[in-house]
């Protein structure tokens, strides 16, 4: 399949990228500041706030499917308007589209979040990921919102490299211990988008790890698995600072598990 990897340059658009090598499909990815180093893709910078590039690229491109990973946390047109371009453009090409979402459009207030769950987001980045979930359903009904947790690696992404400057001393700041999540190796996660974007399914799904655990507890698994003093590294609690956003937020994925191949595992595993 001719596939788009739109934010292809990231931490998830990466591996999805290789992926898409891989299996051999012909793949072409953007990026907003630097081309990524995988080579065999067709790189392309785009700004999703312009529509009229998004336009023009996914016209020429023509791609199949088409999996939307780009984000800016601090940047409402970036996360919301963004996706709406993209989502206007993937329609009018004919193409399939992924969109991925995050655990963020929740407040915590249930604490654990199934797919028919509607967003309640309470921070300014959870309102916009909110905002672009129902301008993608609205513009491209049959497309797939993948709402998703925090995502780590083999050592490459963001969590990953606060803990390691968090136990050296390098970073200042604190793991917390009231702050649950449930974490995704992002290998699982780009195998479970790549599944979802060539299924005939549409609509929400829900694509985290099985075990919710705390920053602060994901932390100590990261510190062990790679030889870190996990006695170093310093907690606190969410509720006694002024950072927006929930407190435990448990994506519940059964639904979604049913229907995949890839086996989305816990933390706890992918770091033994």
């Amino acid at each position: 399949m001719r596939f788009l990897i739109v934010g292809g340059s990231g931490f998830l658009g990466g591996e999805l990228v290789r992926q898409c090598l891989v299996a051999g499909h012909e793949v072409a990815a953007t990026y907003l500041t630097r081309p990524g180093k995988t080579a065999g893709v067709e790189w392309s910078p785009l700004d999703v706030r312009r529509r009229d590039d998004v336009d023009t690229l996914i016209g020429a491109f023509r791609p199949e499917a088409v999996v939307n990973a780009a984000y800016l946390q601090t940047d409402w047109a970036t996360t919301a308007t963004g996706a709406a371009n993209v989502a206007l453009a993937v329609a009018a090409a004919g193409g399939r589209l992924v969109h991925v979402s995050s655990d963020t459009v929740f407040s915590g207030a249930a604490i654990r979040y199934d797919e028919t769950c509607l967003p309640d987001p309470i921070s300014p980045y959870g309102a916009a990921k909110a905002a672009a979930e129902t301008a993608v359903s609205a513009i491209a009904p049959t497309s797939v919102t993948a709402r998703t947790s925090l995502i780590i690696g083999d050592g490459g992404s963001p969590h990953e490299a606060l803990v390691h400057s968090l136990a050296t001393g390098r970073a200042r700041g604190a793991l917390f211990t009231d702050d649950v999540r449930c974490p995704v190796h992002v290998v699982d996660l780009a195998a479970a988008l790549l599944e979802l974007a060539v299924s005939e399914y549409h609509g929400v799904h829900h694509v985290a790890g099985t075990d919710a655990i705390s920053r602060y507890e994901l932390g100590l698994l990261i510190a062990r698995r790679d030889g870190l003093d996990a006695d170093r590294l310093p907690t606190g609690r969410r509720a006694d600072t002024n950072v927006p956003g929930p407190l435990d937020v448990r994506l519940e994925c059964e639904m979604t598990q049913r229907r995949l191949r890839t086996r989305l595992r816990g933390a706890r595993r992918f770091l033994e």
